[in-house]
């Protein structure tokens, strides 16, 4: 997965793409500000009472105009590849910012489509076809969005920002796992292999987090019974590291005799690997430890922060999801991963109104894992000295 650097430097060149108004408007009022205006007011001339209607862009997709935009840009060609299979119960053809707004607002509520196609004007059918022509075009133009840093400058920029949270040095990413849950029928024979340990069906969903809350690296389909660490050990990532092709980066120096490769961090649902570093386990722990514990955490809530925002801002994975196609389910959560990402590259103001919450999977116990490694031990016990300062000259 690349990178996003230089990608507002290619925003500027960018001719703005046609297309987004619409189709029944005339082409002076062509543009996103107008359509709005006139999409805005159709949308309340359907509302039951004055107190229902919308008054901002904002309050119905929950990100700016100007992401909003740029999203258009990404989708234009595959979204009017067919628009014409696409219209309002009133007969009006759908435009570009139409389909991308039915699609965005399905993401974003998580209302059903029944209540989507209410609030538009269209059939619940068009809102799931549409929606779904979003994801399948968003994966594949969105891609960019969601890599893994590929140059020193950028791997640099993310150690220093994350030992800044902490104080531990040439850590590359924060890891964890939340649960998506489904309601199932019961009378389903495949059911329960989706029931998790807390007796609710779910998927799992695997990240891994920059100190700036953007995903670098997401895994999800497994069910959710699956523990996180064996999510991790099934894992491409895993397999990277395993080979010596991920944080394979330079070794830090921190004092004569005495380096640390590249890692990240996890909780304690994770084994303690070369390159994955959990806290040290126990009630009553020297004081040392229980230093380097606090710093660990503080890092690490960039994961928990990560994942309790991506389901705050794209609610169709918040909560229970009503009898969702297990097939598409792992895609729609990679493009709600991918939008979470273009929100932050954005610089989206909308992401401020967020709360900076990390209660993502609430009802769920803290998993264990006791699997030690001694390499890993190794370098948890270097970071340890070193943030006390008892590392010899």
């Amino acid at each position: 997965m690349g990178p996003v650097r230089g990608f507002k430097k290619r925003r500027k060149t960018e001719k703005k793409p046609d297309g987004y108004g619409s189709s029944s408007g005339s082409p002076e009022k062509e543009g996103l500000v107008d359509w709005w205006d006139e999409f805005s007011k159709r949308i309340n001339g359907l509302q039951q009472s004055p107190s229902e209607s919308i008054d901002t862009f904002e309050a119905v997709f929950k990100i700016s105009r100007k992401t909003f935009d740029y999203i258009c840009s990404l989708v234009k060609e595959d979204m009017l590849a067919k628009s014409a299979h696409f219209v309002f119960t009133n007969g009006t053809p759908m435009s570009l910012c139409d389909q991308v707004a039915v699609a965005l607002r399905r993401l974003s509520s998580g209302e059903s489509l029944v209540a989507i196609g209410d609030l538009f004007g269209l059939n619940h059918s068009t809102v799931s076809q549409v929606t779904w022509r979003f994801v399948e075009s968003m994966e594949e133009r969105g891609l960019q969005h969601l890599q893994w840093p590929s140059s020193e400058t950028e791997i640099t920029e993310i150690k220093s920002k994350f030992e800044n949270v902490g104080g531990l040095p040439n850590c590359c990413g924060a890891i964890d796992a939340t649960h998506i849950m489904m309601c199932l029928p019961a009378s389903e024979p495949s059911s329960n292999a989706w029931l998790d340990h807390e007796n609710n069906h779910s998927m799992v969903l695997q990240a891994i987090v920059d100190p700036d809350l953007r995903f670098r690296d997401i895994v999800t389909g497994w069910p959710g019974k699956m523990k996180d660490s064996l999510v991790l050990e099934s894992s491409n990532f895993c397999e990277l590291c395993d080979k010596g092709e991920r944080l394979n980066g330079k070794k830090l120096q921190l004092s004569e005799g005495s380096e640390i490769r590249e890692y990240i961090i996890g909780d304690s649902a994770y084994p303690l690997l070369p390159y994955l570093l959990v806290p040290y386990e126990g009630n009553e722990l020297p004081e040392p430890k229980g230093e380097f514990n606090k710093c660990h955490f503080a890092m690490r809530m960039m994961a928990q922060r990560a994942l309790t925002r991506l389901k705050e801002m794209w609610k169709i994975i918040q909560g229970v999801m009503w009898r969702p196609d297990r097939h598409r389910l792992p895609r729609i959560i990679f493009v709600c991963c991918l939008l979470h990402n273009i929100v932050i590259d954005m610089e989206d103001e909308m992401q401020d109104e967020l709360p900076l919450s990390h209660d993502h999977d609430s009802g769920y116990h803290q998993q264990i894992c006791e699997k030690v490694d001694v390499n890993g031990a190794s370098l948890r016990d270097k970071l340890l000295l070193y943030l006390t300062g008892r590392l010899p000259p």
